[in-house]
């Protein structure tokens, strides 16, 4: 079924005897053997003075011609290092500035995968990722130098700044500056589609940090062949998350215009770029969906280039979703997407955010889904279960942690979601709840006992939970209830300022609040239970 706007609506067929979903069955437009990277580099080689990306912040335009020629002098640089296993990886930190696409097009060029971390993480868990990876060179902004000198030099990896500059530090712009010698070409690889592409973070329930090995995958890009040379795109995201990287990949593919800012997202900020440069594609958090709703600047007029509107990460409730749809004109359409960035692509689409405003949408082609029990036994229709998915293809797991892939995905191919969910009468899937334990606020992953470790360090706590309070703009702000020690004279308040000075970063403080208590709910084992507890949290809140 083709929408106004030109791109397909999934279809799902479902097997009631085995019980398993399937998209529809596509064959791919492109030779196995090549790499994301050779296909960007002949794109871009097509209508060499078109406008290829927009940078709002750093004010700049660069043409394919320009953005081929940075890339191919950043994959000359990596050849001429003896970056040629796919254990030899570039670390990429740093926000959407104009070179950043170059660095990245130019790892894909050489084959070389760039592991993308994100620069408001904290300086442990930065160093905790790239401990895993340990690239040999990392790339950086000039304002996060601080926080990556120490690891590189850990690591014995070279820095190289993409935007800013810090005094006898190498620069990306220095490497652009040089002269690119003899016709370049890509890098070639047997069997390109499975070779490990990039690498982006992901968290086990216990807060380790995982690195996700993403491949040359169609998959990645496929889905969006909707797009073309005259879409305009732009993800907030940076490329360490999979919105990010699908953006990057979608603009080279295709050829798209790619509008990049390395502000934070905000309602008035993405307004003003979306009417000043046509934006016709975007992709965003839930979060982002609410805060552009519900901001009194709106208006219609602002949207009216919007074609593709995507949103991902969470649930939407109904009234936003028509108010967000109110703004749009006829040819733009608010679409639902679930992903899975072990899978390194969108798992189904919904089209249909106006009639089913809780489900996300239809199978993506070539995905299956399985529902199942406790067991393991594959649940019909409405069947409330974990959501298993299977995309075809071979996945390197992640980095170095063989344990967690086999825990992820099992030896028939099945990735374990930790999802639960269900499928409708009409094939549309539903998510139910995360089994997993993590939270996101303001886009931001954290996990409840990285801040109950930090509050437990107060001498008057002897007990803590913390759970998320969910919040349409902001997602899962943390709160906490704690019981304090006998005579314990500590109010809530502190416990509130003990966190913030404590964790750097704000998005993991107690912005749901504070409650001391006599005791927290606790199953039969004595375990505590998070959800009871959140539950009482609630009710004494409503209550007062």
């Amino acid at each position: 079924m083709l929408n106004p706007n030109g791109s397909s609506s999934p279809t799902t067929k479902y097997d009631d005897k085995e019980h398993i979903w399937s998209g529809a069955r596509q064959q791919g437009f492109y030779n196995e053997g090549l790499t994301i990277g050779q296909i960007i580099f002949r794109q871009l080689q097509r209508e060499p003075q078109r406008i290829f990306q927009i940078s709002h912040t750093d004010n700049t335009r660069l043409t394919r011609w320009q953005m081929l020629e940075h890339a191919s002098k950043m994959g000359a640089y990596l050849r001429e290092q003896k970056f040629t296993k796919e254990t030899d990886i570039v670390g990429l930190m740093a926000r959407n500035t104009t070179h950043v696409a170059a660095v990245a097009y130019g790892c894909l060029f050489n084959g070389t995968p760039f592991h993308a971390v994100n620069p408001n993480l904290e300086e442990k868990t930065i160093r905790d990722l790239y401990n895993i990876t340990k690239p040999r060179i990392l790339c950086c902004d000039s304002q996060d130098y601080q926080k990556i000198k120490d690891i590189a030099g850990t690591l014995g990896a070279t820095v190289l700044i993409v935007n800013g500059k810090v005094p006898h530090v190498s620069s990306i712009p220095e490497i652009l500056k040089t002269v690119l010698n003899g016709n370049y070409e890509p890098s070639e690889f047997p069997g390109g589609i499975n070779r490990t592409m990039a690498i982006l973070c992901s968290s086990g329930t216990t807060g380790t940090p995982k690195a996700v090995t993403i491949s040359n995958s169609r998959k990645l890009f496929e889905c969006h062949s909707y797009l073309s040379p005259n879409d305009v795109q732009y993800a907030p995201s940076t490329l360490d998350w999979l919105t990010g990287l699908i953006s990057l990949v979608t603009a080279g593919v295709y050829g798209t215009v790619r509008l990049i800012s390395s502000e934070m997202f905000s309602p008035a900020h993405f307004l003003e770029i979306c009417e000043q440069n046509e934006m016709s594609w975007t992709i965003m958090a839930n979060s982002h969906v609410a805060m552009l709703a519900n901001c009194p600047q709106t208006k219609a007029q602002k949207l009216r280039s919007l074609q593709h509107f995507l949103f991902a990460g969470g649930h939407c409730l109904v009234a936003t979703l028509k108010k967000m749809q109110s703004f749009l004109h006829g040819q733009g359409i608010l679409r639902n997407a679930y992903g899975l960035t072990e899978l390194g692509a969108l798992v189904s689409y919904n089209y249909d955010t106006q009639l089913k405003p809780e489900s996300v949408g239809r199978l993506m082609a070539n995905i299956r889904v399985r529902i199942v029990d406790a067991a393991g036994q594959n649940l019909a229709v409405k069947g409330v279960g974990e959501i298993l998915l299977h995309n075809g293809q071979p996945w390197s797991g992640y980095f170095g942690n063989p344990k967690a892939t086999a825990e992820m995905q099992d030896s028939a191919g099945w990735f374990h979601t930790g999802d639960i969910g269900y499928f409708d009468e009409d094939n549309y899937l539903h998510i139910v709840e995360r089994k997993k334990d993590m939270l996101k606020y303001l886009g931001m992953m954290y996990y409840p006992h990285e801040i109950e470790e930090v509050i437990a360090q107060m001498p008057d706590v002897s007990e803590v939970c913390v759970f998320g309070l969910w919040r349409e703009q902001e997602g899962d702000a943390a709160a906490a209830s704690v019981v304090l020690r006998p005579s314990s004279q500590v109010q809530a308040f502190e416990v509130e300022i003990f966190v913030r000075e404590h964790i750097s970063v704000p998005f993991k403080h107690l912005h749901g609040g504070v409650q001391v208590v006599q005791q927290l709910a606790k199953s039969a084992n004595g375990k505590v239970n998070r959800q009871a507890v959140k539950a009482d949290y609630i009710k004494r809140f409503t209550s007062t």
